[in-house]
């Protein structure tokens, strides 16, 4: 009988109003820049890949639950899928014990980012009871990604409420079902990540200026929605058909970035010349100026998303055929699907997100004098990134609230 292998990711992200002990930061110089260049060039092939699907819609996504779940597959991928998965994630020439050692400190370093906020990240393997599984692979995780192994009897439906469990404890209860019983006896295991994050505005929006406002939203109609509104400095640039600005979170280690096309801009189109380099200049060439800022409560769901195509046309099409080598893993087995839903909510206080990823692998055979302003009644672009080592944590299109 064909074998399946599933790798399951989650990933959960809130920001809300309480803070967590202080702890010394970890170095963000031991975090690896190639292995972050790489995710976030992967961050915005992957966003424009879905783009090209979702034109007319909303987009949310976490590219790094996203990146992280096909990583801890790619310790186990060999040959030519090794070369096609090393493509797509943006790890070629990188070397797989650099990109293993670069995710560990970027995890140590973001567990540890911001006194003010509580960011935790977990990840787990659930074996098929009776499974043999390379050594490595399993030492790899381990080490690295600082997995928790389990085995299981995946006959018994009991089973799914573990692994359910485990998803909800590790999300604080935001996600508390990705599986439902009977798990397809042809898998032979689950790779599961959960990272969550608590946190805060460093300067909240006042609920008491927040109003009526009108969004003139993609399809050509216009949503009265509820526009929040603060006037103060911030890291902002006035580019040649946009506008961007920063808004920090805590102690200022993560934020959330808006950049705003003008008026008369496709969004569509301006994201089809967005990538990491452009996102790099942009985010390196704000400037602090006092503006006077007005941007949507608005809450937005994403998916459940098969991620097949879009990975596909970044290279990893021999990751999902029969043709797919695996072998670090266990023999015969292959991506079958990947899919990825995404929740937000962003509101006077900061900022909730959730997002999980499941990848199932099946067995073959310029300054001014007068305050600026920055009003986000149109669509707009958003991603939620780390300061120091600029990770982009979330990416999301609002064409409509």
């Amino acid at each position: 009988m064909k074998k399946s292998l599933s790798l399951i990711l989650i990933f959960i992200f809130l920001m809300m109003t309480a803070a967590c002990g202080s702890q010394p930061a970890y170095e963000a110089t031991l975090v690896d820049n190639s292995v972050v260049d790489g995710n976030n060039q992967f961050a915005f092939d992957i966003f424009k890949a879905l783009n090209e699907e979702d034109s007319e819609n909303n987009i949310f996504i976490s590219p790094m639950s996203i990146s992280s779940a096909l990583a801890m597959a790619y310790n186990g991928a060999e040959g030519s899928t090794k070369e096609a998965m090393e493509k797509a994630l943006g790890f070629s020439g990188i070397d797989r014990v650099l990109v293993n050692e670069g995710f560990k400190n970027l995890f140590l370093y973001l567990k540890k980012v911001d006194k003010e906020i509580d960011l935790s990240i977990a990840n787990s393997i659930w074996i098929k009871k009776g499974e043999k599984i390379n050594k490595d692979f399993i030492k790899n995780n381990e080490q690295k990604f600082n997995a928790k192994v389990s085995e299981l009897d995946f006959s018994d439906p009991g089973s799914v409420d573990v692994i359910n469990k485990w998803i909800s404890k590790e999300t604080k209860g935001k996600i508390e079902k990705m599986l439902n019983p009977p798990i397809d006896p042809l898998v032979v295991m689950y790779l599961v990540n959960a990272i969550y994050f608590k946190g805060e505005w460093s300067d909240p929006f006042n609920p008491n200026v927040t109003k009526d406002w009108t969004f003139h939203s993609y399809d050509g109609c216009e949503q009265t929605i509820k526009m929040m509104s603060r006037k103060d400095d911030y890291e902002y640039l006035q580019g040649k058909d946009f506008k961007a600005i920063r808004l920090p979170y805590g102690k200022g280690k993560t934020s959330m970035n808006i950049i705003l096309p003008d008026e008369g801009v496709d969004i569509n189109e301006f994201i089809s010349r967005l990538d990491r380099d452009t996102w790099y200049s942009i985010r390196d060439s704000m400037k602090i100026d006092e503006v006077q800022v007005k941007i949507p409560r608005f809450t937005m769901e994403y998916g459940i998303k098969n991620l097949n195509e879009s990975l596909k046309s970044l290279g990893m099409e021999v990751a999902f055929s029969e043709d797919a080598d695996f072998s670090g893993i266990c023999d015969d087995v292959f991506i079958s699907e990947v899919l990825h839903k995404a929740i937000i909510e962003v509101n006077e206080e900061g900022s909730t997100a959730a997002a999980a990823t499941v990848v199932a692998m099946t067995g073959t055979s310029a300054p001014v004098k007068e305050p600026l302003t920055f009003i986000a009644d149109r669509p707009f672009i958003f991603l939620i990134t780390e300061e120091d080592t600029g990770t982009i944590l979330f990416m999301g299109k609002v064409l409509s609230i």
